[in-house]
């Protein structure tokens, strides 16, 4: 969206999002630092931000696993590390004896809350008591069990962990496609777009204020709400993407002979792309959306 001081690289994406400027924690990626360490790649601190250290290691790790190395964690390379590197946080119940990223994603969570405990992936006795006094504190069930409400309990306020166990919300991915076909546009440009300014990351807000999945402004969602559709959409990662999804269609007709000039626009802002031409870091920014769409993102 206009107003954002600088371009995102493609390759500064890993697992989700990587940092912005102020070093955001994604739970998510001390599930990929515990992955790395595993492989003896990753030295830092498990500390759920995806810094320089954490991205060279992935794509250390990539290189040797005959990957691409962008430096992202994609599902290949979640694949390729093995049992640790899958599932997802939130995609199944927890409990004893578990391995695996999610636990990791668990452990770090509860360490995080005081819990003196291993952050290694293995679901021990150790965790168990852990959480037990976490569901005790939090007055849930305490059983010991990260099912879906102790699970939703950890989550609450981080959209990147909301919990899918049991039928939850429609994964990013599944929701940029599906607006996308309500409006007509190729799922694989709304996926690239919603790839490069968050790395599918719902609770991303940049320095000017734009937020979620397609970094949505402010004054985007006004313009979005009262001028295109006339009517008010939820706050929720639905309706976040809803908005940008109408936002592109929008400047895509507005520069219908380019779809360049229409993803320029988005970045750069339509006046400013008329009075002033594609600026070079707007080029790149654009070079990346379509470059990610050839990947399949």
């Amino acid at each position: 969206m206009a107003g954002r001081p600088a371009v995102l690289c493609a390759t500064v994406f890993a697992a989700f999002a990587l940092a912005p400027a102020a070093q955001a924690r994604n739970p998510q990626i001390a599930g990929l630092q515990v992955a790395l360490r595993a492989y003896g790649l990753y030295r830092g601190p498990i500390d759920a931000i995806a810094g320089p250290r954490t991205v060279g290691a992935t794509k250390a790790f990539q290189r040797r696993a005959g990957l691409v190395p962008d430096g992202r964690a994609g599902r290949r390379t979640r694949r390729a590390l093995g049992l640790l590197g899958r599932p997802l946080f939130g995609r199944r119940t927890l409990r004893l004896r578990r391995f695996g990223w999610d636990v990791s994603v668990l452990q770090f969570l509860l360490a995080s809350r005081g819990a003196l405990i291993p952050v290694d992936g293995y679901f021990d006795g150790a965790t168990e008591r852990a959480l037990r006094r976490y569901q005790r504190l939090r007055r849930l069930q305490v059983d010991g069990v990260a099912g879906p409400v102790t699970l939703g309990a950890l989550a609450r306020g981080r959209p990147e962990l909301t919990p899918s166990v049991g039928g939850g919300p429609r994964p990013v991915r599944a929701l940029l496609e599906d607006w996308a076909r309500v409006y007509g546009l190729d799922p694989g440009l709304v996926r690239a777009l919603a790839w490069m300014e968050s790395g599918y990351q719902p609770g991303l807000v940049s320095s000017s204020g734009a937020r979620g999945v397609l970094q949505v402004l402010p004054s985007t969602r006004r313009f979005v709400e009262t001028v295109l559709l006339h009517r008010r959409l939820p706050t929720t990662i639905s309706g976040g993407i809803h908005v940008g999804v109408v936002y592109l269609r929008h400047l895509l007709r507005e520069f219908p002979s380019s779809e360049s000039l229409a993803l320029a626009a988005w970045y750069q802002g339509p006046a400013s792309v008329r009075r002033h031409g594609v600026s070079s870091g707007t080029r790149a920014f654009v070079a990346d959306v379509l470059a990610l769409r050839r990947r399949g993102v």
